[in-house]
């Protein structure tokens, strides 16, 4: 066997010196010298994933980082690669999750490159294709500025904000034989930096307000990713006597605790509303009207507004991610990770010093919110209820079901929540329940499929509630899954239809006075409907349906999870549901 080293063989001890446990990726010639490395280069490792499409590649490490809080790598084939990645990048981007992404790209030196396909692959500067939504990118030009772009990439992606990097890997370095020895860092000698800490006195500040205000809400964003904040928030709920509500971005505290108001308009008559950790959270203090986009603040006037997040920090120009600028009269930067712990501190110690008629007050309204969560919780029973034996399906009584399954399982859900029934039925109980709500269309698939490959190996039933037309962009994934044995239950929620256009479009005709019952126009998925179940049998899965009845979802249910908990086969169970 060959004892000579090329380039490739050191970028590859540099990637696994940081512990990276897989690289996703859809094979191409520009990182050939890279591939090769990475399946015999001293044994080889990281376990490539290999995925259909590009998004998907990206979309796979995307899930896996939300679970873990930890980068994958994702290989992307010269341009043509990375300009099919490119709206997975911008969706981890806009979600902050870490990311290491690799491109092949070149040869730089033109004199090197083959006729024809290394011109058109190749771009002078290939990061501009994602440099307006990755946190940094370079293409490093010798072998020891690659190894020292990979090291500092690496602590660039998972420093908060976290976020993808793009390092290029020009075609001609990987394939080049070393003709002396290239010194890879050591990552212990260029650890990450620690999580921004807040100004103390800002802090103290806000722990006041919070002790002070008389109906204070927490509106929490991102502070999840901790898994400490799952426990963190409740305790500030609960000493600050807060209602919090969950964005959704993370999981941020159990969806059943008396003070979580998510779902309500306890906003409305807040005195303060502390924002943590929100890249956006207009969402959470106003209402918008769909037909004409009149934004209305459900905030009474004097309500005073606070944050706690990286706030300015992580802004980029290209997109508007970070939503409307919101009044805020106090806005302290910095980490949550390392914030949060501190603000409990704080408002603890303040709770010590508080008076028997404070703490009377603080105690009623603990008492009030738990009655008003009971009472929501109590009307989104009485809502599935009144449609659970409608057919088709309806999407309350679906996440009804399927929980009635899963609930005997130690239980993981992806992305999608059931156009939201699965928070209003499901029991939320610890931080690992739930990496985040979905993202957009195009996109669950590949996330899932990463959350599912973070879980493997843990016992963990890891279910996907999984969107028609989300699937159909990205088909390929079920080979995925089947191919490297990651063990997940898809339950489709299929309505035949990219519905929350066809209600935009049902919104347009009502306000034109046109007919309404044209919105199914380039809309439906369906004439032929698509056969989920036998695409996924053919694909390696077990699979049934489709299911449009009521009474017959259980059944099929426990099978399909038996068959995932028991085998690690995926499997699909395919139910047909009401549009809305």
């Amino acid at each position: 066997m060959s004892e000579e080293k090329y380039g490739s063989d050191v970028m590859v001890e540099v990637i696994r010196s940081f512990g990276i446990p897989y690289i996703s990726l859809n094979p191409g010639a520009s990182f050939r010298g890279l591939h090769d490395s990475l399946v015999n280069w001293e044994g080889g490792g990281p376990e490539l994933i290999c995925c259909q499409h590009e998004k998907v590649a990206i979309g796979v490490a995307h899930g896996y980082a939300k679970v873990t809080g930890r980068p994958m790598a994702v290989a992307l084939h010269d341009l043509v690669g990375l300009l099919q990645s490119t709206m997975g990048v911008y969706y981890a981007f806009h979600d902050r999750v870490p990311m290491l992404v690799l491109g092949g790209s070149g040869p730089a030196d033109t004199a090197r490159r083959r006729p024809g396909i290394d011109w058109f692959h190749s771009a002078n500067v290939q990061g501009n294709a994602v440099r307006d939504y990755v946190k940094w990118d370079d293409e490093p030009r010798s072998l020891p500025a690659t190894a020292e772009s990979l090291t500092r990439g690496w602590n660039i992606a998972q420093t908060g904000p976290a976020g993808p990097v793009y390092i290029s890997l020009d075609a001609d370095l990987q394939e080049q034989k070393l003709d002396e020895e290239i010194s890879v860092p050591d990552p212990a000698l260029f650890s990450l930096p620690t999580p921004p800490g807040a100004d103390p006195e800002a802090i103290g500040r806000l722990a006041q307000a919070l002790m002070n205000a008389e109906r204070p809400v927490i509106v929490a964003g991102f502070a999840g990713r901790d898994p400490r904040a799952f426990d963190l928030i409740p305790m500030l709920a609960e000493i600050t006597a807060s209602a919090v509500i969950d964005t959704g971005a993370r999981l941020n505290m159990p969806n059943r605790h008396p003070l979580n108001l998510t779902g309500t308009d306890v906003v409305a008559n807040a005195d303060l509303v502390l924002f943590l950790d929100c890249k956006d959270g207009e969402n959470a203090v106003t209402s918008v009207d769909a037909s004409t986009r009149v934004v209305t603040s459900k905030l009474a006037p004097g309500t005073r507004c606070m944050a706690l997040g990286f706030n300015h920090t992580g802004i980029r120009g290209w997109s508007h991610d970070f939503g409307r600028l919101l009044p805020m009269e106090l806005d302290v930067t910095a980490d949550t990770i390392s914030a949060l712990p501190q603000l409990v501190d704080l408002c603890r110690t303040l709770r010590l010093g508080s008076s028997s008629s404070e703490e009377r007050r603080r105690e009623q309204r603990r008492a009030m919110l738990g009655a008003r969560h009971a009472e929501r919780w109590a009307s989104w029973q009485e809502q599935a209820e009144a449609v659970a034996d409608q057919s088709p399906v309806s999407t309350s009584r679906l996440a009804r079901e399927v929980w009635e399954v899963v609930r005997n399982y130690d239980w993981v859900l992806t992305a999608g929540t059931s156009r939201g029934w699965a928070k209003k039925i499901w029991d939320f109980d610890k931080h690992y329940r739930h990496p985040g709500d979905s993202l957009g269309t195009a996109t669950q698939i590949g996330i899932s499929l990463g959350v599912a490959l973070a879980h493997k190996g843990t016992g963990r039933l890891v279910v996907d509630l999984q969107p028609d037309g989300d699937l159909m962009f990205d088909l390929g994934t079920l080979w995925v899954a089947a191919y490297y044995k990651i063990p997940m239950l898809v339950v489709m929620v299929n309505n035949r239809a990219y519905y929350n256009d066809w209600a935009h479009q049902e919104h347009m005709a009502v306000q034109r006075g046109r007919p309404v019952e044209n919105a199914y126009i380039g809309m439906e998925i369906d004439g032929p409907a698509p056969d989920f179940a036998s695409i996924a049998r053919a694909q390696g899965w077990w699979a049934e349906g489709p299911i449009d009845k009521p009474e017959d979802l259980r059944a099929a249910l426990e099978r399909a999870a038996e068959i995932v908990a028991t085998t690690g086969q995926p499997a699909l169970v395919d139910i047909v549901t009401q549009l809305t």
